[in-house]
């Protein structure tokens, strides 16, 4: 979850700093005494054997889908009710650094979504994807409001934060814009440059959690434009592991998705939660943590989630079916080698740990 803007950098480089890979963790407010409560003794030493489980977010400790439900699980408690000693870490949004520090050990499970993800292995980089909330992504475009079809793009300025991201380009192909007419600028991460049409630009790239409601509350209007609508594979929420850990350890692995799962169902249950699990997440990044966009952050990408459920699987559940549609894409713009198949893509993702967690379509919690 990259949603970096401004203001969101300089609230949670204090948080950065201190919380870095080598430094101090988040740790539990719940107690000892909660320790194995909701799950068998067996079971129990088989995650304490497990050890230290380093769990490294997307982006800092952002309210996004893949991090607050992780923040909320460690406080609530129910790592520790299933024997899991979870050590949190923030993030820095780049997800290739992610990829690399889940492969060599550094990190054991990391919100990687499957795009990155077939991207790393394709370059060598060994890592499991585990789990995905939905095929719908957080990338999107927005345009100011006298654009009401993307074709009126043609021979337009377009900003972005570095790159166009392949599904906004893949959604604009479709749609029949000419790609080659764009201009296409890079921009900061003020998102204000789209109404105030600044350099002449029309368009913007931007998450759906972020910059919308950013300018929304600001009174800018704008049009979100979001791949899904497009069929435009992508993901929200995706988790991966270190597969060396999972191999050894596959209890512990089912049961940090469980304790996730089990938390975002609670921290997405009314206001109320989301408040108080958004406060879990202000607490760890310090003062200057903006509780009200965050809440918005967290409200939208479970509503995403919510619009776009999985075909076929239980929330977590990742679907072979989009694997092959995000292998496709990425063959079409060149992201990936053409070496790589659909088919070798389908073996670095397994259902088998969020199977694990489900009777008849329902979270088992207590665990076994």
């Amino acid at each position: 979850m990259q949603h970096r803007t401004k203001a969101a950098l300089a609230a949670l480089a204090t948080a950065a700093v201190a919380l870095a890979l080598t430094g101090c963790s988040a740790g539990s407010s719940a107690g000892a005494s909660s320790e194995g409560k909701a799950i068998s003794s067996e079971r129990c030493q088989q995650n304490k054997d497990a050890g230290k489980i380093t769990y490294l977010s997307g982006y800092q400790y952002q309210s996004s889908a893949s991090i607050l439900e992780y923040i909320a699980a460690d406080e609530l408690g129910y790592f520790k009710d299933l024997c899991l000693d979870v050590q949190l870490k923030p993030g820095s949004g780049d997800t290739a650094q992610n990829t690399k520090l889940l492969a060599s050990g550094q990190a054991t499970v990391s919100a990687v979504a499957e795009q990155d993800l077939i991207q790393a292995r394709a370059n060598g980089i060994d890592i499991t994807g585990i789990s995905s909330y939905s095929n719908a992504g957080l990338d999107v475009l927005m345009t100011n409001g006298d654009i009401t079809d993307l074709k009126q793009l043609d021979g337009q300025v377009v900003g972005h934060k570095g790159y166009v991201p392949a599904a906004v380009e893949a959604m604009m192909v479709k749609a029949g814009v000419d790609w080659d007419s764009l201009k296409l600028v890079k921009e900061g991460y003020d998102p204000s440059v789209l109404p105030r049409k600044q350099n002449g630009l029309e368009a913007l790239t931007g998450f759906v959690s972020n910059e919308p409601n950013l300018l929304k509350a600001a009174g800018d209007d704008v049009t979100v434009w979001q791949p899904v609508d497009y069929d435009i594979p992508a993901s929200l929420g995706a988790m991966a592991v270190n597969p060396a850990f999972a191999k050894a350890h596959p209890t512990a692995v089912e049961d940090v998705l469980r304790a996730a799962l089990h938390a975002y169902d609670f921290c997405s249950s009314s206001d109320a939660k989301v408040k108080q699990c958004v406060g879990y997440a202000a607490k760890l990044s310090g003062a200057t943590y903006d509780t009200a966009q965050n809440a918005k952050i967290w409200t939208t990408e479970t509503k995403v989630v919510a619009d776009n459920p999985t075909p076929g699987q239980p929330l977590g559940g990742v679907d072979p079916a989009n694997v092959t549609k995000l292998v496709d894409m990425l063959h079409e713009f060149d992201i990936v080698d053409d070496s790589v198949t659909s088919d070798d893509a389908s073996k670095w993702f397994t259902n088998e740990y969020v199977d694990a967690v489900y009777d008849g379509g329902k979270l088992v919690w207590p665990a076994p």
